[in-house]
């Protein structure tokens, strides 16, 4: 008897958010304490009556405190093109390479020295604490797609396969086809396309390609991954020696349903982490 694909779906999560997932911490301050000594020494700047000449003063005793200047707007990059009225220039700070005319005006006129005059911040260490909380916040939707990586990989330890052993991570459609001399030009448009597999699980009857991810919003995003999955799910069918499993979750499935059950009727091998909770793991590697 086939699954009932309305009741699979029922049972998909709205998160999957470890307590993590929100903002790594240890990275923040890591970040941080990596210029606290550029810093500290920006903060002899604040509340100056005369910044523009106790800046240049400090850069020319201290220029390594430059590279701390990109953080302050929150940037990571040590080169920012900046100007006005279409006229840009390219301001460089892990090394002095502009005048200090020029690293003057950018401070200028970016507001930097208006923050640091006027007490609108205290201290600099803790402002930067604050825009690396911001910014690493921004890595929510890649450690979304991380976090359900971890997931599959390790039921796939419980279910006995050891990685670079028997199990691999990221693997393109060329290694596989190298490492055990499978002809996988069906779902590589004949080696014009090179395509990444999440996982590679090896038993001695199959090789299994392995997709994963996670929705928990809806989006265009979604129906075009349904779509080229059922894609490979019909070219796979030709391809001796190897299966294409897919595991999926997220309520975002919900507002693209129709293209995740046009994919869910071709496709054997697509499960939940329900499925991989009640042990489908050990049905599927054999």
């Amino acid at each position: 008897m086939g699954r009932d694909f309305v009741n699979w779906l029922s049972k998909f999560r709205y998160s999957i958010a470890d307590f993590s997932y929100y903002i790594d911490f240890e990275k923040v301050f890591k970040n941080v304490d990596s210029i606290k000594i550029e810093l500290n020494l920006l903060n002899s700047l604040i509340g100056s009556k005369n910044i523009e000449n106790d800046f240049e003063y400090l850069i020319s005793r201290y220029p390594e405190v430059l590279k701390c200047i990109p953080i302050l707007l929150a940037v990571r990059e040590y080169e920012i093109f900046a100007g006005e009225n279409g006229d840009v220039k390219l301001y460089t700070f892990d090394k002095q390479i502009n005048t200090v005319e020029e690293y003057k005006i950018f401070m200028k006129k970016t507001g930097l020295f208006e923050l640091l005059s006027n007490h609108i911040i205290n201290n600099l260490y803790d402002y930067v604490t604050g825009v690396e909380t911001g910014l690493d916040s921004n890595g929510r939707k890649n450690r979304g797609g991380h976090q359900m990586e971890d997931l599959v990989e390790g039921y796939i330890q419980k279910a006995g396969f050891k990685r670079d052993v028997n199990y691999f991570k990221e693997m393109y459609v060329s290694e596989v086809s190298r490492k055990w001399n499978i002809d996988l030009s069906a779902v590589s448009n004949q080696g014009k396309m090179e395509k990444r597999w999440d996982f590679v699980v090896k038993t001695d009857n199959c090789i299994y390609l392995i997709e994963t991810n996670f929705y928990g919003s809806g989006g265009s995003k979604l129906n075009e991954t349904a779509r080229s999955y059922k894609t490979i799910a019909t070219e796979m069918k030709s391809v001796k020696g190897a299966k294409f499993v897919w595991f999926t979750d997220g309520a975002g499935w919900k507002s693209a349903a129709r293209n995740l059950e046009e994919t869910f009727d071709v496709l054997d091998d697509v499960y939940s982490i329900n499925d991989m909770q009640n042990g489908i793991m050990k049905e599927v590697f054999k």
